[in-house]
């Protein structure tokens, strides 16, 4: 009797997925990956189950053939969970490359869609497949699509104040967008999709934390796009019949976000500023608290939300923990080593007042509990990303439009 199971070849320190069959009567195992390679004829193979053999370069293509011993009671399902392929549209964004690397790094294999209107460079692994294309072009998702297990759906334009000004280009691109990768979904036959939504759909609300169950209350079009596109999410996966989950996804932060020259997301925006000793210009009296959650535990939870048992659920993802604008500005000024200084535009409020994330859901779920406190996540993006080791970069930066929700697309 054969088996089917995931691997990877430890190459180079890099990870090269493929998928092995293993034959039970002797235990032998072949493991092929995911591409050719040009490399020494004998290496170690490590599959993704631990064991390791050695692999042999044969014109090209390594194959790993030893015994290996593979669990008897292991079950169909859970092989499966070992070795996935996942599709990520806007995967080049902040969470979406994230994301990409990470199942990458499980031995996963992963292509991304996007269409690199963030205009943020990322450079991803080259063992996972890029196209460049609109997620509007169902015939453009077809082929990416097929043989993908799960889909995550984080393509979209994200920023609240542009939203205002083009609020007819947001439901273009992130309700026409969401309507087209499911009517792709259902085409080919996809198992599950998960929606990154925001945070931003609550909008003002009497009580706090906010959880899944109050109705939401969309104060800006691009919160309104996003229920839209949940709406649209669970009505097709119900009528067709695939497994559908949407994240809220609250004030994701960390190495690698944007740092755009007008709507910058808080975090980076006041770090830069402090970092190169000039003015934090905050709208509102820096008392409006959000709930800010590092990028590691927000991939945590969406790779999380590929297998768990989450069909037809909304779940949040943030930190659970509240903090007010005045009071993350000082935890930057002691992370960069510099005392920040505040020039407060009153006249406008910054938006909703408080939002701050209930996750007993997400524990529950998806056994989520964020790791990341908000100062060693803010050190972390100080120490690591190349923005804040720039010199010459200029001072000045366009007042603070508070955003509430996720940074990527």
């Amino acid at each position: 009797m054969r088996r089917n199971f995931g691997g990877v070849l430890q190459v180079g320190g890099s990870n090269l997925p493929g998928r092995g069959q293993h034959d039970e009567i002797n235990g032998v195992a072949v493991l092929t990956p995911s591409r050719k390679v040009n490399l020494a004829p004998r290496l170690n193979c490590t599959g993704i189950l631990g064991s390791t053999c050695p692999a042999f370069n044969q014109n090209g293509i390594l194959r790993a053939q030893d015994k290996v011993a593979l669990p008897p009671d292991i079950s169909r399902h859970e092989r499966k969970r070992l070795f996935m392929r996942f599709l990520i549209t806007g995967g080049m964004g902040f969470i979406g490359s994230h994301l990409a690397a990470y199942l990458h790094r499980q031995g996963h294999y992963v292509r991304v869609l996007d269409d690199m209107s963030s205009g943020t460079q990322v450079h991803l692994s080259p063992d996972i497949f890029f196209k460049r294309g609109d997620v509007r072009d169902v015939p453009n998702i077809w082929p990416l699509l097929y043989g993908v297990d799960v889909v995550y759906h984080l393509a979209a334009r994200v920023s609240v104040p542009a939203s205002i000004l083009y609020p007819r280009e947001y439901n273009d691109v992130n309700v026409g967008g969401t309507v087209a990768l499911l009517e792709a979904c259902r085409d080919v036959g996809i198992s599950r999709v998960v929606l990154a939504s925001s945070a931003t759909v609550y909008g003002r609300q009497t009580v706090q934390p906010v959880s899944e169950e109050m109705a939401v209350k969309p104060a800006v079009p691009y919160a309104v796009s996003k229920v839209a596109a949940e709406h649209y999410l669970f009505t097709m996966g119900q009528l067709v019949g695939f497994e559908t989950v949407a994240l809220r996804i609250f004030n994701a932060y960390g190495p690698g976000q944007a740092l755009p020259p007008t709507h910058a997301p808080v975090i980076p925006y006041v770090m830069r500023q402090i970092d190169q000793n000039a003015s934090v210009v905050i709208n509102g009296d820096g008392s409006q608290s959000r709930d800010f959650v590092y990028i590691d535990d927000v991939v945590e939870a969406l790779a999380a939300a590929a297998t768990a048992n989450v069909d037809r659920q909304t779940i949040n993802i943030g930190s659970g923990q509240e903090t007010t604008i005045n009071q993350l500005a000082q935890i930057i000024g002691e992370v960069v080593g510099k005392k920040p200084s505040f020039l407060y535009n009153h006249e406008n409020t910054g938006g909703v007042d408080r939002l701050v994330a209930d996750l007993r859901k997400a524990e529950d779920l998806l056994n989520f509990r964020p790791r990341v406190s908000l100062k060693k996540g803010l050190q972390n993006l100080y120490q690591q990303d190349p923005i804040f080791r720039k010199q010459g970069g200029s001072n000045t930066s366009p007042l603070l439009g508070f955003t509430v929700g996720r940074s990527d697309g």
